[in-house]
């Protein structure tokens, strides 16, 4: 079983790659994904194989171009107390000097690995191939590889990657949360364009100051963009729990809805996403991070930009110019006003 709240009828595995920490599935009536943490006993807690596999996830997301929604999860409930967890951040059994380690091999231990130690824990279509998006399979180191040029003494925080590509990637990324969203789990669903919670199990907390962490980023100051400079430390400064009516009533949620309906109502915004302009949706995901993003975000909205001036004749009266060897004739275009 992937989940309790997964419908095996309504998602195909994407069997590309051999995840340990996350499941990875494709919608079969529409164009989504699900990406979910896999480590329910320790309330999803990530370590570096785990942001290794999400990073890798998002990626083929992205390179998907007939999906146009990311679905952002967690699978339980934890066989061993029942609970219910999006993400519980970074897994503290692992946590270093300068970081979260890798284990010495990435398979040594079970999905399970880290139990008690953490401190918060209390079908065979292929539909995901390459084949199906119209592009040919690749020769793409695998992860493990990726691993083995990372140092076993350096401390991993590339997380913080994750959240940029959650914010860069051309589409739509909801975070869809059955239960605990906690430190650094709190803050992915944070930079997430949406979230959507249940109602009965959903519980936000930020425990960064507890554990000696902090989210100066997109955790803490986007947050403040969400519920407001006082109220986004106060998550912080005291470390209230929240459950879902509560975080959207702040604003950081955009819909509780009861725990049983939260997957469903989750794939069935990604449908009505999907119903609507892709060129749009992406300008419009761009332009909403561009006042937050400095020059970074306004390179992001001006490549897309770019892109749509390309597909017009008069960028390509210019090219073909060029390419011939003459001047270009642009008599022919106005000046628009």
């Amino acid at each position: 079983m992937v989940s309790e709240l997964f419908d095996p009828d309504a998602w195909v595995e994407i069997d590309r790659y051999d995840f340990a920490d996350i499941t990875y599935h494709r919608a079969r009536e529409t164009g989504a994904v699900r990406i979910a943490f896999d480590r329910p006993e320790v309330r999803n807690a990530f370590r570096p194989e785990t942001v290794d596999e999400l990073s890798t996830a998002l990626d083929h997301a992205k390179r998907l171009t007939d999906v146009g929604c990311v679905l952002l999860t967690g699978n339980g409930p934890s066989e061993k107390d029942g609970g219910w967890a999006f993400c519980s951040g970074g897994d503290q059994s692992i946590r270093g000097e300068s970081g979260y380690e890798y284990s010495e091999s990435p398979r040594d231990s079970e999905r399970s690995s880290g139990e008690g130690t953490d401190p918060r824990d209390d079908a065979d279509e292929n539909i995901g191939s390459d084949d199906a998006v119209g592009r040919e399979a690749t020769d793409e180191p695998s992860l493990d590889e990726f691993r083995e040029d990372a140092p076993d003494n350096v401390g991993r925080l590339h997380i913080l990657e994750v959240q940029r590509q959650i914010r860069h990637i051309p589409k739509p990324v909801v975070a869809v949360v059955p239960g605990w969203a906690v430190g650094g789990g709190h803050s992915l669903h944070v930079v997430c364009d949406m979230t959507i919670a249940s109602a009965e199990h959903a519980k936000f907390l930020q425990t960064d100051p507890d554990v000696g962490s902090f989210d100066g980023g997109f955790g803490s100051a986007y947050l403040a963009k969400q519920v407001g400079q006082k109220k986004a430390r106060e998550v912080f400064f005291l470390g209230k729990t929240y459950d879902a009516a509560e975080a959207a009533d702040m604003g950081m949620v955009n819909e509780a809805v009861p725990h049983e309906e939260l997957e469903a109502t989750a794939l069935e915004w990604a449908e009505r996403m999907n119903g609507k302009s892709p060129t749009a949706m992406r300008m419009l995901k761009y332009g909403f991070n561009a006042t937050d993003d400095g020059m970074v975000g306004q390179q992001v909205f001006a490549g897309e930009a770019t892109r749509l001036a390309y597909m017009t004749d008069e960028a390509q009266e210019g090219r073909d110019a060029f390419n011939e060897g003459r001047d270009p004739d642009f008599d022919d275009y106005p000046w628009h006003y």
